[in-house]
């Protein structure tokens, strides 16, 4: 079979033209196509259940100047944060949103796999149900939560245990392969004495979760909306559930607007408030990144402290803390300063030259106000008052 020399040239012209857009757009072009191929494998985490959202504007958008912030440091925090695969950046301070920078064709409206962040919606909504009292205390005993270890050694795990990632149990449950997430977290044996060994393991999450739904009465996705998303104003949400009807996974694959999360950086900043809101009791986000006794470096999903290495300097701002643990997403708090920082997607492949510290002390720097932070407290009875 012979093509016409018309038709030859005609495909020759097309994978020129291909050939030059690669070249021009290349990576670019090939993180949106991969963006594309990670929309079309979301069916693989199905069934899902909504979280609904309060559907409420953004934070008003101002130029970084009218919040003392140097435009150029962000720049630069920008700069960096594109080069390492960032979909997104994004920077409030005092309600305000003063930066936005977006790569690859994503905006602030973009829905993605919200990762590490997802687990942080458990212990924000056990604030809240220790707020109203539904938790009594965070030292409670798993075992006035849980029926099947009310005479199990397990039931000894405390709330603040799970919070900590610090529960004892083993290592190594495939929550994602589970069809039953209930039944596969409460039957993983207790290994070490609780609360003596940090270990990130996605169990205690899930944990935290079903102990939310036992001590509320409600689904997870449900108590998660009216304790917190529709409060935040945030657009609908949605969990991965182990099958229809079953449990929401706790640990991880929320599907949310990658803007939103925002939302959830300046609730806090302002301590468990938004917009003059009081979401949870005072305190509770101080409670939140007390250092474990596990692991002084972090506290409830949050991490407080970084050691100093070669490759690395401390945070800027003694206050700031840290979500986001294994590449992907980050959020930084600076209260001292009304910070709140969103970076989404920083590319796992490029972590050996990844410094966790470089976006916000960049963005630290940028403000022209910046004081010494004070100490947090150090008395847990100071922390969550009236308990």
């Amino acid at each position: 079979m012979h093509r016409s020399p018309l038709r030859t040239a005609a495909v020759l012209a097309a994978l020129a033209l291909l050939l030059g857009v690669l070249a021009a757009y290349g990576p670019a072009l090939w993180r949106t196509y991969l963006e594309a191929l990670a929309r079309r494998s979301a069916p693989l985490y199905q069934p899902r259940e909504r979280v609904a959202g309060g559907n409420e504007p953004v934070a008003p958008r101002v130029a970084p100047a009218l919040e003392q912030l140097d435009p150029q440091a962000l720049e630069s925090a920008a700069s960096y944060a594109g080069a390492h695969g960032s979909r997104a950046l994004i920077v409030a301070r005092h309600d305000h949103i003063v930066f936005e920078r977006y790569w690859g064709g994503s905006k602030f409206d973009t829905v993605s796999d919200a990762q590490d962040f997802t687990a942080l919606l458990a212990v924000l909504a056990t604030g809240v149900a220790v707020s109203h009292r539904s938790i009594p205390w965070p030292d409670e005993p798993l075992s006035l939560l849980l029926a099947e270890w009310r005479e199990d050694p397990r039931g000894v795990i405390t709330v603040r245990n799970l919070m900590q990632r610090s529960s004892g149990l083993a290592s190594g449950a495939d929550l994602k392969a589970s069809a039953d997430l209930t039944t596969t977290v409460l039957g993983i044996p207790l290994v070490q004495v609780p609360g003596s060994t940090r270990v990130p393991e996605a169990s205690d999450a899930q944990l935290l979760a079903l102990a939310l739904e036992r001590a509320t009465g409600e689904r997870y996705a449900q108590y998660v909306s009216s304790a917190l998303w529709r409060r935040l104003g945030a657009a609908d949400a949605y969990l991965w559930l182990d099958h229809p009807g079953g449990a929401a996974h706790a640990d991880c694959c929320m599907f949310a607007r990658q803007g939103d999360w925002i939302r959830v950086a300046q609730l806090l900043v302002r301590d468990g408030a938004y917009r003059g809101q009081q979401l949870m009791r005072p305190g509770w986000v101080t409670f939140m990144r007390t250092p474990a006794k596990s692991d002084a470096d972090f506290g409830s999903f949050v991490r407080v402290s970084l050691r100093p290495s070669a490759r690395s300097e401390p945070y800027a701002a003694r206050d700031a803390f840290a979500v986001g643990e294994e590449g992907g997403n980050r959020m930084w708090i600076v209260p001292s300063l009304q910070l709140g920082i969103v970076c989404t997607g920083p590319s796992q492949g490029r972590a050996a030259d990844w410094d966790e510290v470089r976006i916000p002390n960049l963005i630290i720097g940028a403000a022209r106000d910046q004081l010494p932070a004070a100490a947090p407290p150090s008395k847990v009875s100071a922390l969550v008052p009236g308990h």
